[in-house]
């Protein structure tokens, strides 16, 4: 089990610094251009500081373990992408994005897995 969520919060941090990386590097009218049509409807400030928090959460999930500093910040960071899929699900839902709200949920599960694991039986 501790291989698995070594992958899956991998495979998170991956995907969430690609997306937070994007996000405060693009501007809002290209990420909307893009398909990110929710961009449309935040201030540009919002959208760097969702970048932010997804880039900042990445790291989270891996240097801590990795470093054994402080390993406790990996499950805190998961539980924070869980916060913000469920902000996210919101959104995708209100504006009937529903590819966009399929992948959240999944990444909402995802994100639980590594919370619960990493907060309960198989933590560092």
């Amino acid at each position: 089990m501790n291989i698995v969520l070594w992958i899956i919060a991998a495979v998170l941090a991956v995907l969430f610094l690609g997306v937070g990386l994007m996000k405060l590097v693009r501007p809002k009218e290209k990420l909307v251009a893009s398909g990110l049509g929710w961009a449309e409807n935040y201030r540009p400030e919002t959208i760097k500081i969702i970048g932010g928090l997804e880039v900042l959460a990445a790291i989270g999930l891996i240097l801590p373990a990795l470093l054994d500093i402080a390993p406790v910040l990996v499950p805190l960071a998961a539980l924070g992408l869980v916060i913000t899929m469920v902000g996210a699900i919101v959104v995708h839902g209100r504006r009937r994005e529903y590819p966009g709200l399929a992948a959240n949920v999944v990444l909402l599960v995802l994100s639980a897995v590594v919370a619960w694991g990493r907060f309960g039986p198989y933590s560092f």
